[in-house]
């Protein structure tokens, strides 16, 4: 490969920057302004690159993929402790409880709460896509909106298959060493069911066998703080993933494409911005400071913003709820793993109900009629069961209710080129309310350490680190 004097520089600029965050750190300059420097500094960065080569320039991309070795190989240190850390945390949960009824009725508060969210969002995406006119009536279609077009008609097929015995079936772990490579879309939750059998099974022979069971316990107590102790150290490069991801997205994102369809986009964070107040009026309506909540998961919506992935921000999820928040750890990791595949608010709530609504005109069909409002909110809540968390889970997630209402798939290929942008404010609308249902379902049931809560530490993950 040629010697690149303007790559060298680029990169140069972005490993000054780094160590900056990094020497941010080394003065404990505290979590969440690091999260945010992050942020600013990327979208800085992103910008510079844009403005200096084209979004579309041969250096960017080149740039691009050697900041995708911090940025994507962050995300993948994630994803590398997600199912470790759901299941020896789901079974220390248990051995705690020793009550599966209690169990119970968390996972029902949480999915409960999860799909109530999804069904307003729903609702809140239909009332701005009729506040802004929204329709796919005359809308021309680029190569690439084409191209995008056909593949979502190639997998109508596979949406088309989902139903929900079939989703519920999906979360049986027929094979659980499968699922803990994270092999299916609903490999997630299927982990969480296993946990749940392994915590209930050793809860069992308590009674009879105490040293086994005390053995067992030990055994998960020093797995439980393995994994904590690998959380702790992945998140410590937070900051610098935030960094990377945010300059990738910022870079390459294409300016005209974003004006073309300026409306949708404001639509979009329009009902993103209405859900984030719903949240905040569910944890008002438990009594928590609403002001004090948003402080604390700034970092975490921060993250999944930038990185676009719901699975993979299920630690830091863990983390912010356990240590910031004061939720119980077998709530928030019930919450944090149903959230990333279950009533997405975001990628299975507000966007597919807006695209049905913009879509319906096109075929002849009054989408603001009850007859086509009514079964669309339901389609749109049935079907956010088991949506992937992670890049592509809200194009699915269209598919079936496009599909369920017979409406035209291929039209949804005209946003291909906003998606990205759309898609960093979904996925931290889902994160949101996954965090969401963990805090008021730990508070309904009395469980929420308000001292935790109510304390302005910041995140400290030294400390995290030692009490791990």
């Amino acid at each position: 490969m040629s010697f690149q004097p303007l790559l060298v520089l680029n990169l140069a600029v972005a490993a000054a920057l780094c160590a900056l965050l990094l020497g941010m750190q080394a003065r404990h300059v505290s979590f969440t302004k690091r999260v945010f420097a992050g942020l600013g500094l990327g979208v800085l960065l992103g910008a510079a690159l844009q403005a200096a080569y084209g979004a579309d320039g041969p250096l960017v991309a080149t740039t691009n993929s050697y900041l995708d070795i911090v940025g994507s190989g962050y995300v993948k240190l994630l994803q590398m402790i997600i199912m470790p850390l759901i299941m020896v945390s789901i079974v220390a949960a248990i051995l705690k409880f020793r009550d599966a009824a209690t169990l119970g009725k968390i996972s029902a508060l949480t999915v409960g709460i999860l799909m109530l969210t999804t069904t307003v969002a729903a609702g809140i995406g239909i009332a701005m896509a009729k506040l802004y006119g929204l329709s796919a009536v005359g809308l021309t279609a680029s190569g690439a909106e084409l191209a995008r077009g056909q593949f979502l008609t190639g997998s109508l097929g596979t949406a088309q298959a989902v139903s929900l015995p079939g989703m519920i079936l999906s979360v049986i772990p027929a094979t659980p060493f499968l699922d803990m490579t994270g092999a299916r879309q609903t490999s997630t939750i299927a982990v969480v069911v296993f946990s749940l059998f392994v915590g209930v099974a050793a809860t069992g022979i308590a009674p009879k066998r105490p040293d086994l069971f005390e053995a067992f316990q030990r055994f998960v107590d020093v797995a439980h703080a393995i994994v904590m102790r690998m959380v702790t150290l992945v998140l410590r490069l937070t900051p610098l993933g935030v960094f990377a991801l945010m300059t990738e997205v910022v870079a390459s994102s294409s300016l005209a494409s974003i004006v073309k369809l300026l409306t949708f986009v404001m639509a979009s964070y329009s009902a993103l911005l209405l859900m984030f107040g719903v949240h905040l009026l569910l944890i008002s309506a438990v009594g928590l400071n609403g002001r004090r909540y948003v402080r604390k998961i700034f970092p975490v919506l921060a993250f999944a913003f930038s990185s676009r992935t719901s699975a993979g921000a299920i630690p830091m999820s863990v983390q912010t709820q356990t240590t910031r928040l004061g939720t119980p750890e077998g709530i928030a990791n019930v919450a944090a793993s149903f959230g990333s595949t279950i009533g997405q608010n975001g990628c299975a709530g507000i966007y597919p109900a807006m695209l049905a609504v913009m879509i319906a005109p096109t075929v002849g069909i009054d989408p603001w009629s009850a007859a086509f409002i009514a079964p669309l909110l339901v389609t749109v809540t049935l079907g956010s069961v088991g949506v992937a968390g992670v890049g592509g889970g809200a194009t699915f997630a269209a598919l079936i209710v496009l599909s369920a209402m017979n409406l035209p798939v291929a039209l949804a290929g005209l946003l291909i080129s906003i998606e990205p942008l759309i898609d960093m404010g979904r996925t931290a609308l889902n994160v949101s309310g996954s965090i969401t249902a963990g805090t008021v379902t730990s508070r309904l049931l009395g469980q929420t350490d308000l001292t935790v809560f109510d304390s302005d530490a910041e995140l400290n993950l030294d400390e995290v680190e030692q009490a791990t």
